[in-house]
């Protein structure tokens, strides 16, 4: 990444993944272009009223998330400016009454403090303003190309080639795409892990969701707490608690499927009307009659849920798979492998069965080619801070400042974690990890930076590890009174 001409880099995502890695990467000189394919910053707390259309049930495989054939396929056939946005980029999981689930001030990013009177939990339309703040003051939106989704992403030599699509309107509000050829010497992938819904294959599912489509529906497509009557939530993790206490001045009863995860939430976080069962085993088909009849908006679901134990659940009115998302980059098609066990993953595939980014080091760099590298892999974690130092990361070794140790080592490291933690979903779980993490890569960033530069980085505050070992045993006294 040295010489004379100064290093271009390309970031895929304006979330504040994307943000905190395109102010860091300025901060060393490197050139920046940003590539979001919404209309604005901010990823998934841009809140957005629209619905996303629908994947299919079951889910696509992981590689193809929620793209479609490409962008000569947009806007074909006369479809009507709103579905081809739609198509382009949906909108994001964001629902009305989402709040952050981690207190701001572990959100914090550096030299950018909330403003006076800010709460621990807000609105999401607060957390986007403090993002879309801190774009402008850090002169961010300059470098973002809007409304322009990366189609594919390859090496071609010593360089990365990115193709994208951008949307515009016409003079008569015609949706036109344009389509871009770029080359970039590294590459920072920001996309996060909310686009492509992971639908189950539950036995009679596929059958409901084509019979009752307004019914049966993921929770990115949530928005607000409708009267759902009875609500069948699948998945016990934040998203469906979040939706059980926002519907349960709307319902009568609300039962939420769980199968006994270790990242399950405690069921005393769910309202009194909801009861938590255990897994499903299957949908049952309606009657021939039941096909042929129109479902009065009241009208309870004319079919019924089994559940493992064999209960039977009916009266049924509304079902919200809170099921997750698969991981996927699907303009990096050549490194996904949908076929492959996640544990059979070779020393090139990034990713398998949409749960686990293999081949990374330090869940950043690409080990076969660390010129690809990528924020946000982690969870169970203080996100904003999070990213903010792997973005620190990336913008030292891209320009040269920090050396990567050799790949024989970061591989060594990497199958050192993968045997301690295992293979799938787990590996990128930070809980009980995070602080022990970042002062493990500033460490090794200041034994370089003070080489090459005069920069230090400054590590976790002490006023952000007293309130992150507080939230800490807060968290561990309520899931030992919920287990």
């Amino acid at each position: 990444m040295e010489g004379a001409r100064r290093p271009t880099v390309a970031v895929i995502g304006a979330g504040v993944s994307g943000l905190t890695a395109a102010k860091q990467l300025q901060s060393f000189s490197l050139g920046v272009t940003v590539f979001e394919r919404a209309s604005a910053v901010g990823g998934i707390w841009s809140f957005d009223e629209r619905k996303p259309l629908e994947p299919p049930y079951p889910s696509l495989l992981p590689s193809l998330s929620d793209y479609d054939d490409g962008p000569s396929q947009l806007g074909l056939g006369g479809d009507p400016p709103d579905l081809v946005e739609l198509q382009h980029a949906p909108p994001g999981p964001a629902y009305e009454s989402l709040t952050n689930n981690i207190p701001t001030s572990l959100l914090e990013l550096q030299g950018y403090p909330w403003p006076d009177g800010t709460g621990d939990y807000v609105s999401h339309r607060v957390v986007w303003g403090y993002l879309q703040r801190y774009a402008v003051a850090n002169g961010l939106e300059p470098l973002i190309k809007f409304n322009t989704r990366v189609e594919k992403l390859e090496k071609e030599g010593q360089r990365w080639s990115l193709q994208t699509s951008t949307l515009e309107r016409d003079e008569l509000d015609r949706s036109k795409i344009i389509t871009e050829t770029s080359e970039f010497d590294a590459v920072v992938v920001a996309t996060g892990h909310y686009h492509a819904p992971r639908i189950p294959d539950f036995p009679g599912l596929p059958e409901w969701k084509r019979r009752w489509p307004s019914r049966v529906f993921h929770s990115k497509a949530f928005r607000t707490a409708d009267c759902f009557e009875n609500l069948l939530l699948i998945g016990a993790g934040v998203s469906a608690t979040d939706i059980a206490k926002e519907a349960s001045t709307h319902v009568k009863k609300i039962y939420q499927v769980c199968r006994g995860s270790a990242s399950d939430i405690p069921a005393q976080f769910l309202p009194e009307n909801a009861e938590r069962v255990g897994p499903i085993s299957s949908f049952s088909a309606p009657s021939e009659v039941e096909l042929d009849g129109i479902l009065h908006e009241d009208a309870a679901i004319p079919a019924t849920v089994t559940l493992n134990d064999g209960r039977i659940l009916d009266d049924i009115h509304t079902v919200i798979l809170c099921t997750g998302y698969h991981i996927t980059y699907p303009f990096l098609k050549q490194f996904h492998s949908d076929s492959t066990p996640v544990q059979d993953a070779d020393e090139r595939v990034l990713v398998t069965d949409g749960t686990q980014i293999h081949n990374l080091h330090e869940d950043i760099f690409y080990i076969p080619d660390p010129t690809l590298a990528f924020v946000g892999t982690a969870f169970s974690a203080s996100s904003f801070s999070l990213f903010e130092f792997q973005s620190i990361a990336i913008s030292a070794v891209f320009s040269g400042n920090v050396k990567l140790p050799p790949r024989e080592v970061m591989r060594a490291r990497y199958k050192e974690r993968l045997a301690k933690k295992g293979a799938g979903k787990m590996f990128h779980s930070l809980r009980d990890d995070e602080v022990d993490y970042v002062a493990r890569l500033v460490l090794w960033l200041n034994s370089d930076l003070a080489l090459s530069s005069d920069r230090v980085v400054e590590g976790h505050s002490e006023a952000w590890l007293r309130r992150y070992h507080e939230r800490k045993e807060w968290l561990a006294s309520v899931f030992r009174r919920g287990s």
